[in-house]
């Protein structure tokens, strides 16, 4: 699926459900007020909480608390945070904290009560793995969507030659952070390391580089896996500490799965070890699989955990 038909489904899912109309269901709230109820479900929130949660500016946000703060479904109250001791003024309305009363609390319920039973309708169309399918793929889909906020500033790229030194570099270091040592067999002790630009250069492999203010912070490439016609292996993902948490190794190793398709390959093979929990977790949850042996020659003897995608 390519961004233009994703789009165009996202259109449709959101008519279809009502998010342009100016009440949700079939009660008398806009979209806006009705997420806004949800999102004070047993919560006290302030305008700024509110902006944030559903995404609007300051102005939306404040007007909708104002029209159910006046039909009476929201309660305003004192922020529990203290002014400073030189400040006498009353907290202001963005200061301040609003909370359901038992009437927003009740047509909340009844909100709740009807669009349930809108998509128990859509869901009777489907199979229970249909539904399990539809659930982990909308999971994964708003989580990409939060992670491309966290990697802005940052630049996914192909490696070049001026990269050599930088991207050696952070090699050693998560090396000996997780103490796989040159003696021991890991990917560290490759008498190539310092010219990776020199051993991805053909065709049929790649290897990317993520980068911010002109720091090399990571990195991760694929090649042929020698003696294993039609098969690949992922290669050399290293980050350093910055660049943890922000998404970039399940979007280095989706790029990595794409160009390996492109290319031809049947299946994706590659090595690592227990030490990178992280990192296991992530390839099995992006389709790798445990297999007892070592595939092709890798020259990693000390990587005792060998998983295996079908490409």
């Amino acid at each position: 699926m390519d961004a233009a038909t994703l789009r165009q489904h996202s259109r449709l899912l959101v008519r279809q459900l009502g998010m342009l109309d100016n009440q949700c269901g079939k009660m008398d709230l806009t979209p806006v007020e009705a997420h806004t109820l949800i999102e004070l479900d047993d919560l006290t929130l302030s305008v700024d909480d509110i902006m944030q949660r559903l995404r609007i500016d300051k102005t939306a946000a404040s007007r909708t608390l104002a029209i159910l703060l006046n039909q009476g479904l929201v309660s305003r109250h004192a922020c529990t945070a203290q002014p400073s001791s030189h400040d006498h003024s009353p907290p202001s309305a963005h200061q301040q904290g609003y909370q359901l009363t038992p009437a927003g609390q009740h047509k909340l319920t009844t909100l709740h009560q009807q669009l349930n039973q809108q998509v128990e309708g859509f869901l009777a169309q489907l199979d229970s793995d249909e539904i399990t399918q539809l659930g982990t793929s909308l999971s994964r889909y708003i989580k990409a969507m939060q992670t491309t906020e966290a990697q802005h500033g940052y630049t996914l790229r192909l490696l070049t030659p001026l990269d050599n030194a930088a991207m050696a570099a952070v090699v050693r270091r998560v090396s000996a952070e997780f103490g796989l040592t040159p003696d021991k067999g890991y990917g560290v002790a490759d008498p190539t390391l310092d010219c990776l630009s020199e051993v991805y250069r053909d065709e049929n492999c790649a290897y990317w580089v993520i980068e911010k203010d002109n720091r090399i912070l990571g990195g991760g490439g694929i090649a042929p896996l020698a003696g294993e016609p039609g098969v690949c292996e992922l290669q050399k993902m290293y980050f350093l500490p910055a660049l943890r948490g922000k998404g970039f190794a399940r979007r280095l190793t989706a790029t990595a799965l794409k160009f390996a398709r492109q290319h031809g390959f049947d299946a994706c093979y590659l090595e690592t070890t227990a030490c990178l929990q992280a990192a296991v977790r992530l390839y099995e949850d992006m389709g790798f699989a445990p297999i007892p042996h070592a595939l092709g020659n890798t020259g990693h003897d000390a990587c005792e955990i060998r998983l295996l995608k079908a490409l």
